[in-house]
């Protein structure tokens, strides 16, 4: 019997977060700033998110943008965060450390997999910054690390197939492999035929335009211009239809239980 396809869907706000579950997705990956790539979400987030959903949630554990080499004051950051999320009911958190020569940083990593047990840890895209995937992975396969999330070293997934086959044929310990970037509905069944992955990871996202009257376009309190008037939320209709071609349409529950 082919195993289920799992959808989890990042999200950054509380809006995307509902949009995701009513459209489908089996668990959502919870951020703050996904505009710099996802950090760790405030707790208020995470509790108001826990107690609206009933779909499994994961919690982004990063500390800053840029790169993925943590000081020791960051790294106690991340192991404070760990421990908040499970206390707000997380079912999972996704983390990812690397060293100053983009290597994995298993010795850290396996400390926080310690900590964050029982919850599920993914290790996310970091995976794809390190020189060697295949050598990457064998060094996670030591850790306790239950999934990796990538897009196979490539921008996007689609790009990234080749090596995204080779990862899922080069598991052998039952870590899973979730593949992420750029998936959408008129791609994603000829990646899961291509690779062999049985989990996704989307944004699904369209525009939405603020719906203020007033609107003061002099002032801008970012980096990004007049984004203070416009932003992303996860499109119900777009996770269902990714969904839909991802089984062709037939039914896919999430397996086990909602929050898996």
């Amino acid at each position: 019997m082919t195993q289920p396809v799992i959808l989890e869907v990042c999200v950054d706000s509380i809006e995307s977060a509902i949009a995701a579950e009513r459209g489908g997705a089996h668990r959502v990956e919870l951020c703050g700033a996904l505009a710099d790539g996802g950090v760790t979400p405030s707790a208020g987030f995470i509790a108001m998110v826990r107690e609206k959903l009933a779909i499994g949630l994961h919690v982004m554990i990063r500390p800053r943008g840029s790169d993925f080499c943590y000081s020791e004051e960051e790294f106690a950051i991340m192991q404070r965060d760990i421990l908040q999320a499970k206390q707000l009911g997380a079912e999972g958190v996704v983390f990812g450390l690397l060293d100053l020569d983009g290597k994995i940083d298993t010795r850290r990593t396996k400390q926080l997999v310690a900590l964050a047990a029982p919850l599920k840890v993914t290790f996310h895209r970091a995976f794809d910054m390190t020189p060697d995937l295949v050598a990457s992975l064998r060094e996670l396969q030591t850790t306790g690390v239950g999934c990796v999330l990538t897009s196979g070293g490539q921008q996007t997934a689609i790009e990234g197939a080749a090596t995204l086959k080779q990862l899922v044929q080069a598991v052998d310990n039952g870590i899973g492999i979730m593949a992420a970037s750029g998936i959408e509905a008129d791609n994603v069944a000829d990646l899961l035929d291509r690779t062999g992955v049985r989990e996704v990871h989307a944004s699904l996202r369209s525009p939405l335009s603020s719906s203020m009257r007033y609107q003061n376009h002099r002032v801008s309190m970012g980096n990004a211009k007049g984004h203070e008037y416009h932003r992303f939320v996860v499109d119900q209709e777009k996770v269902k239809k990714l969904l839909s071609a991802a089984t062709n349409g037939s039914a896919n529950p999430s397996p086990n239980s909602p929050k898996s």
